[in-house]
């Protein structure tokens, strides 16, 4: 009988420690190999090209030529999945998000201290973002930018019976460009939007401004406590899960430090969980790319409520992972391309206006 063929890595990292714990924590799974190390993007070209891997971890600081320099040029003349590696600070966040524009595939955050011990603890996490990564579609990449103009008003205004409806996303690996490309295409006076993007400390607070300069709502990362107003997507920090809670015309937002779910906090479960438990049929799921089944259970708890919930289809997924299993727990009613998801929220919003008036 025939062995699989492993996932074949490079590891390119100027840190020695880096590249042998890496090396021995990719090289413990039985599916996966590490085939060449590289200390700077130059001699990574040299073995890139030589192996042709399934995968490329990239740290983001890098001698002789900056890391994001060299991601760039790989995904213009050589499309290969590659996993950044960032410090879990603010400067590592913006280079990270900026790699994912870049179409860079996820990333790993390395610790500032007990490097050896502390990237043991999530070796399990490490070794499951490389196997996405290699079954994941290298997209172009997209550079967030302020528009030159403002979006246009939309036609008809949504009015008081859509008002009464709030969107919840839930999103992980090809989430961040999934999600602008999403609000991008929904208009300002939109209903409240709550969104649970898998993501770290340090990073989502980055991430949501840059949401707000290029789309047409205003996006935040969200505050405990707040009022939830129309017209403002929310995006979870960080290490925390957040829910809804109140009643109609006074909802907050509430974050708490609950053990992880699924593996993450922020977990989409605990927030789609609520959606069905406050707003019922006044509720819109969506649930985007991203591996795992983080989201299944909370999106049929939402469609058992009377929620509308939309998919985003494999073709146009980077991983069809939490997708699919939400399909197959029941959660997802329509199934839909990331270019359609928009318009597709946006006829409903119309149609629950219309129920209201009449």
């Amino acid at each position: 009988m025939a062995l699989e063929k492993k996932i074949r890595v490079v590891v390119v990292d100027d840190s020695a420690l880096i590249r042998n714990l890496l090396t021995s924590i990719i090289n413990e799974a039985p599916d996966l190999e590490v085939v060449a190390t590289a200390s700077d993007p130059l001699i990574a070209r040299e073995r890139i090209r030589a192996l042709d891997p399934d995968v490329i971890t990239l740290d983001v600081e890098m001698p002789r030529m900056d890391g994001l320099e060299f991601l760039r040029r790989l995904m213009r003349l050589r499309p290969t999945p590659v996993l950044m590696i960032s410090s879990l600070t603010q400067q590592g966040s913006e280079a990270t998000l900026t790699a994912l524009e870049l179409g860079a595939i996820d990333f790993l955050s390395k610790p500032a201290h007990d490097i050896a011990r502390r990237m043991g603890d999530y070796a399990d996490e490490i070794r499951d973002k490389i196997r996405a990564a290699a079954a994941a579609r290298v997209r172009a990449p997209h550079r967030f930018h302020r528009p030159a103009d403002p979006p246009p008003p939309p036609v008809p205004p949504l009015g008081a019976g859509a008002q009464q409806a709030m969107l919840f996303i839930g999103a992980s690996t090809g989430g961040t460009e999934a999600i602008r490309a999403l609000l991008s295409g929904l208009p300002a006076d939109c209903p409240p939007i709550l969104v649970v993007q898998h993501m770290p400390e340090y990073f989502t607070a980055g991430f949501a401004a840059r949401l707000n300069s290029y789309c047409p709502m205003r996006v935040k990362e969200a505050e405990d406590g707040e009022p939830i107003k129309p017209g403002v997507a929310y995006i979870a920090p960080g290490n925390w899960h957040m829910r809804v809670q109140g009643v109609l015309g006074n909802f907050r937002i509430a974050l708490t430090q609950d053990e992880k779910v699924n593996r993450h906090r922020p977990s989409v479960d605990p927030l789609f969980d609520s959606a069905a438990a406050c707003l019922g049929k006044r509720a819109i799921g969506v649930i985007l790319t991203g591996m795992g089944r983080d989201g299944a259970d909370g999106m049929r708890k939402m469609r058992d409520a009377g929620a509308v919930t939309f998919g985003q289809n494999e073709a146009s997924c980077v991983v069809y992972g939490m997708p699919r299993e939400a399909m197959k727990a029941g959660g997802v009613q329509q199934e839909w391309p990331l270019d359609a998801l928009a318009s597709k929220i946006m006829a409903c919003l119309y149609g629950k206006a219309e129920k209201a008036m009449s």
